[in-house]
């Protein structure tokens, strides 16, 4: 049987995306680059962030997509002040423009 963690909960929240192969006038692998810098441009917006790290597609290794975030907030509120940040606005239309797909989760752990 089980135990119940009972030390305090921090929010996951991870973001994988599929980028198109070319888009913006670069090349895939030039806008996964760029991806990583705009996103870690975003790292340190606002109190609460614990973890912040953006990976990329290694080849030769087993990849399902080209960029991840991996990112842990103290709680919803500093999630949500990162997401409604004017600085982390900014860089979505970029992102939307390289994008082919995106797939999202958020979890307490």
């Amino acid at each position: 049987m089980s135990q119940v963690n009972s030390a305090p909960q921090r929010l996951r929240h991870i973001v994988m995306w599929t980028l198109k192969d070319e888009a913006e006038g670069q090349t895939k692998a030039q806008n996964m680059q760029k991806a990583r810098e705009v996103l870690m441009s975003c790292s340190g917006l606002v109190p609460g962030i614990e973890l912040f790290e953006v990976g990329l597609k290694t080849d030769g290794l087993d990849c399902t997509c080209d960029v991840i975030l991996n990112s842990v907030f103290k709680d919803e509120a500093a999630l949500t002040a990162y997401q409604n940040h004017p600085d982390h606005l900014a860089i979505k239309p970029f992102m939307k423009a390289i994008v082919a797909q995106r797939q999202c989760m958020d979890f307490w752990n």
